[in-house]
């Protein structure tokens, strides 16, 4: 990591994982349906935490979830979602847990009704990133009208821990909103 790189978030000392996922994945548009499914279960999953704890948690994240493989988390039994409720590498809160199958059955119907889910989702923004470049973290919304639009919509398709503010950090996770600050060394990429 070079530290004379200015960032959004990501650099401070001791936070080198937190400044890679900035400059790696923050923001660059994801259309890999898998990878869509991983961000948006995490993002449910840092509901009313920092996103630095569930960053750190990921890898196992990963092992709980079948590497996200929706067909296998839509397939999982009481037994096993209850078994990760003892699993001390994730967040064990069962409702959060238990979403992650709801929220991949969710996910299939809609792969199904639109090709894919990178299909469905990338429709809410046009299929072209909205491209922000602000002055500070501050000036950043928690929510907009298009994430409103979007949740209203899963939520109605079934899915939980999709609310309007989940779903604009998953839209900046996954490149649907580049919010990379006008002096972050990534908005000139």
């Amino acid at each position: 990591m070079k530290e004379n790189k200015k960032r959004c978030f990501g650099s401070a000392i001791g936070k080198e994982f937190y400044a890679e996922y900035h400059d790696e994945e923050w923001g660059i548009p994801v259309y890999d349906d898998r990878r869509l499914f991983e961000m948006l279960i995490l993002e449910g999953a840092q509901a009313g935490l920092s996103w630095e704890t569930i960053l750190k948690r990921r890898e196992e994240y990963r092992k709980a979830f079948y590497h996200f493989d929706p067909v296998k988390v839509a397939k999982m039994t009481d037994n096993e979602l209850n078994s990760l409720l003892e699993n001390q590498g994730i967040i064990r809160n069962r409702l959060k847990i238990y979403a992650a199958r709801q929220n991949a059955l969710v996910f299939l119907q809609i792969q199904k009704e639109f090709g894919s889910f990178s299909r469905y989702v990338w429709n809410f923004v046009n299929d072209k990133p909205l491209v922000t470049r602000r002055k500070s973290l501050q000036d950043t919304p928690a929510s907009t009208p298009i994430s409103d639009a979007l949740s209203k919509d899963l939520k109605k398709r079934g899915m939980t821990f999709v609310g309007s503010t989940i779903i604009y950090a998953f839209m900046q996770a996954v490149g649907l909103v580049d919010d990379h600050l006008a002096d972050c060394w990534c908005s000139n990429r």
